[in-house]
């Protein structure tokens, strides 16, 4: 067997990424649901990043790996603070009001189609077969996972506001994803980005909160801030990091296959501590999901000729 046949060690770090993101982002749902109650959701969201830019500043100096951003390149910083950071975030929260978290779920997985379509607007790259095969199966599984969900969701303009606020916080999400691929591409440090980004975006929320006239409250339990640590510090320092290097090296349009298995990540949990049963069409859905995660990682082999 030829030594090219084994996994590089790049590739095996870049895979531990993804499935460490998955994992992560997958659980954040029991803490986010654990800040819901007397802080209103937009000052919960400002402590998340203002708190998760603070450690990344300091994690950086402490190393001595925080880098200099040329001026130039600030409104590309400020730009990817508006799509990951801020807009998304304020659009999902919102949307979560008028349709289940469920249904945003399902939306939200369909950033791996956006990718697939801001790749080729913006960058002219046509997604290849296997690439739209895997991301069409993995959001009819979603579908399939959260289809009583979504059957019981009323046809009304709540509910059309509602997903018009996923689709366009999915949007923002997307739109992020190729403005940090392009702040890469232009050498700039992934950690020293993100720290600024989030500490814009957490001002950009502030701002927006301020103007709806949100008070800024906040829970002393160890319950909030237990949850808030873990959004902060594993969920926005470390699953950032690690899902915009998988960006950087597998590109936008695999990359965000992730947002597919995240809830998936989330209906395990709930098997397992909220009793939920797998009906057979769920368990088709998973099935649709898995062989989708399939052909979107991995690339067809072809037998050379004799």
């Amino acid at each position: 067997m030829s030594a090219g046949r084994f996994p590089t060690e790049k590739t095996i770090v870049t895979a531990f990424y993804y499935a460490l993101t998955v994992l992560i982002w997958g659980t954040t749902w029991i803490a986010i649901h654990n800040q819901l109650g007397i802080v209103p959701i937009e000052a919960s969201v400002v402590y998340r990043f203002a708190l998760a830019g603070a450690v990344m500043f300091l994690g950086l100096l402490a190393m001595d790996k925080l880098r200099a951003i040329p001026t130039r390149q600030q409104p590309w910083v400020v730009l990817q603070a508006l799509c990951l950071f801020s807009c998304n975030f304020i659009c999902f929260y919102i949307a979560t009001g008028y349709v289940p978290s469920g249904v945003v779920s399902v939306v939200f997985s369909a950033a791996t189609i956006f990718n697939l379509i801001n790749a080729f607007l913006f960058h002219g790259r046509r997604p290849s077969g296997r690439i739209l095969a895997g991301a069409g199966l993995g959001v009819l599984g979603i579908a399939c996972l959260f289809r009583d969900t979504l059957s019981a969701a009323a046809l009304d303009p709540g509910t059309a506001k509602g997903l018009a606020l996923a689709l366009l916080g999915t949007w923002f999400f997307s739109a992020g994803n190729l403005v940090s691929a392009r702040n890469q591409r232009h050498g700039l440090q992934l950690a020293t980005v993100n720290a600024w980004a989030m500490l814009y975006g957490a001002g950009i929320v502030t701002a927006f909160a301020l103007l709806r006239g949100v008070p800024f409250a906040f829970d002393t339990s160890a319950l909030y801030v237990g949850s808030l640590l873990y959004l902060a510090i594993p969920g926005s320092v470390i699953a950032f990091t690690t899902y915009l290097t998988v960006v950087h090296r597998l590109g936008p349009e695999r990359a965000a296959y992730m947002t597919v298995l995240f809830p998936v990540v989330a209906l395990s949990i709930s098997v397992v501590y909220e009793g939920y049963r797998i009906t057979p069409l769920a368990g088709l859905g998973l099935a649709f999901v898995l062989l989708g995660n399939v052909f979107v990682l991995t690339k067809p082999r072809f037998r050379a000729s004799a």
